[in-house]
């Protein structure tokens, strides 16, 4: 990475210029941003991957925040203090969005995306050390929440999700250390899967930001 220019991005032999530094401060270009990922994107992904136009508006949504746009993300809601709940249909792209965003902004601490149902096999495994775990200063994603299943250890039940959400809750309010999410339900389901009190938590954890519920399957 170039430190003294954090807004060129390079990927193996070509640079990606995603806007002007004016002194100390970038100012950002979405359509050379959208060039980029779409980029980034077939390096991660494969080369069918890409930017669908009736996305803009998401990803319009994402860079804001990804790049601290403070001014901008108040008059769209969006508190740049909290995370992202980022939701919509199967196949939409939220986690391949997830994935590329912190690609952009690489003078930031990165977080890891993590899918949901990896922690649960963890917690069935190693108890509740894994929930312990995931309650530090670390940065996660954790990627398709709602649908894991629930963790058996030793025979004893957890909903190990919303365990692990509540730790993190607590973290946010002890340090305002950042998670995300990506989810395929919508808010009354996860209430109904993690109960009112992580659902009253997550509402102070996250800014949502959703797809529309017709959003096309991009993996057809």
């Amino acid at each position: 990475m170039n430190y003294r220019a954090p807004h060129i991005i390079t990927e193996g032999t070509v640079q990606y210029e995603l806007g002007s530094l004016k002194g100390r401060e970038i100012h950002y270009d979405f359509e050379k941003m959208l060039v980029y990922l779409e980029a980034k994107g077939k390096l991660l992904f494969g080369k069918k991957f890409k930017i669908y136009h009736e996305d803009r508006d998401i990803i319009y949504r994402l860079c804001l925040y990804t790049i601290r746009d403070r001014k901008r993300c108040e008059q769209l809601g969006i508190d740049t203090e909290k995370g992202i709940l980022l939701s919509g249909p199967v196949g939409c792209g939220k986690t391949s969005l997830m994935k590329l965003l912190k690609c952009m902004v690489p003078h930031q601490r990165p977080y890891a995306v993590i899918p949901c149902r990896n922690i649960v096999f963890g917690f069935n495994h190693l108890g509740y050390k894994v929930i312990h775990d995931y309650g530090d200063a670390q940065f996660y994603c954790f990627d398709d929440l709602g649908v894991e299943p629930d963790g058996v250890h030793f025979g004893q039940e957890c909903n190990v999700m919303g365990e692990v959400l509540l730790s993190r809750y607590e973290l946010f309010m002890d340090s305002k250390r950042k998670t995300h999410a990506t989810t395929n339900l919508n808010a009354q389901e996860l209430e109904e899967r993690y109960g009112n009190r992580v659902r009253s938590r997550m509402r102070e954890l996250f800014n949502l930001i959703a797809f529309h519920k017709g959003s096309r399957d991009k993996r057809l």
